[in-house]
């Protein structure tokens, strides 16, 4: 297997991922079609979101995009919802979990377009409303049974509080850290990681994430809530077509 290849997927995805979520829309049919087996592909993909999610919080974090506290404030309902959804995995069939995929995240791209959040100052967004937990729990949950599109979801929440981009972004990347790396645990126990192709696609993944948190600071937000747009409307297609095919 050409690990090189790797390290250029690793890159892709999470450049993309990173800025619009829904990297793995990419990354997983990449993975896939270089031949690795599916629970690989899943382990690969924790572990070097783990590491890529954590390295771009941190550069927001340091660039005062973020406060550690109000970040930390996010993850019980980001632990607690993935390990719900874990749990709750097996009571509900894919095709349903496809389904609500589909509902939410037209939902949400049809609210972006209608609706015109005014962004709140810095100060308060230091400090989290606490009206946003259940919205986070609610993403955990379906992140823990599913999981397709659950960054691009999580970046409509906070945009539609009020957040700005890079702050939905550094929120974001933080609760993708923490859910990947508790699932992560479970895939390396199972015997499904194999260390030479998870880090070289994690190393391509760390560069594209330092890369996307660099490229978000300069470009204007209107361009990167198009490339929102686009990637929902891909993931929304793609979903559909796995139900109706």
């Amino acid at each position: 297997m050409d690990l090189w290849m790797l390290v250029v997927i690793g890159f892709i995805t999470t450049f993309v991922g990173t800025l619009a979520g829904s990297g793995g829309l990419i990354g997983m049919p990449s993975m896939l079609l270089v031949g690795l087996p599916i629970h690989s592909a899943i382990a690969t993909a924790k572990f070097s979101n783990t590491l890529s999610s954590f390295s771009s919080f941190y550069f927001l974090l340091k660039n005062k995009q973020i406060s550690f506290s109000s970040a930390l404030k996010t993850a019980p309902f980001a632990l607690g919802g993935g390990i719900t959804g874990g749990i709750l995995a097996n009571s509900i069939s894919e095709e349903t979990m496809t389904i609500m995929a589909i509902f939410l995240l037209s939902l949400a791209l049809v609210l972006a377009l209608i609706r015109k959040p005014i962004e709140k100052d810095s100060a308060d967004l230091m400090k989290i409303d606490k009206k946003i937990f259940p919205y986070l729990f609610g993403i955990g949950i379906y992140d823990g049974m599913f999981g397709p599109g659950q960054s691009t979801l999580l970046m409509y929440t906070y945009l539609h509080k009020g957040f700005t981009y890079l702050k939905a972004m550094a929120f974001t990347r933080f609760q993708t850290f923490l859910s990947c790396f508790g699932s992560f645990f479970l895939f390396l126990s199972a015997g499904h990681f194999n260390i030479q192709v998870g880090l070289s696609y994690a190393l391509g993944a760390i560069i594209g994430a330092q890369l996307a948190v660099r490229v978000a600071k300069r470009m204007k937000v209107l361009y990167l809530k198009r490339l929102l747009h686009i990637v929902t409307v891909i993931l929304i297609v793609q979903l559909t077509l796995k139900v109706v095919l």
